[in-house]
């Protein structure tokens, strides 16, 4: 099922209950996808993947906003972005833990072979691949420093 096939029902539910934050949100997104599938080079449809870069990356910006806004005492801003983050990761697949996360990395260091922080961009390219969606980059770049110093 794509995304945007998930977001339009959500959109509906949204319009009737009233919630101006979570339509914004979900007219972002649709409006994000639609840019996106309209790129030059694009085939139209966009991969599940991709759907996944668009939507990690849509979180991050609200994440970052959020954060600046906290820093200039800005909470009333800061909660629409934080509300924003909990509407995108409702179409976000489930987050790994940090066992969870600790396991895959350590699992694909196995797979490269790797040995030591010189090894890191091999493990990083595979790491990045696989657990797409599944944890932030800069969780999985973190996870993947600390094992490789053991």
């Amino acid at each position: 099922m794509s995304l945007k096939s998930k977001i339009m029902p959500a959109m509906k539910e949204a319009m009737k209950a009233k919630d101006k934050v979570a339509l914004e949100t979900l007219r972002a997104i649709k409006a994000e996808l639609m840019l996106a599938e309209t790129a030059s080079g694009s085939s139209g449809e966009l991969a599940e993947g991709d759907e996944i870069k668009l939507l990690m990356k849509m979180m991050k910006q609200r994440k970052d906003a959020a954060a600046i806004y906290i820093e200039q005492g800005r909470a009333d801003l800061a909660d629409d972005e934080i509300v924003q983050t909990k509407i995108l990761d409702q179409f976000l697949p489930k987050q790994l833990s940090v066992e969870e996360l600790e396991r895959a990395v350590a699992q694909i260091i196995l797979k490269v072979g790797a040995s030591g922080p010189a090894d890191m961009g091999k493990v990083m390219g595979l790491s990045s691949k696989e657990l797409a969606g599944k944890a932030e980059g800069r969780t999985i770049a973190n996870m993947v420093k600390t094992l490789l110093n053991k």
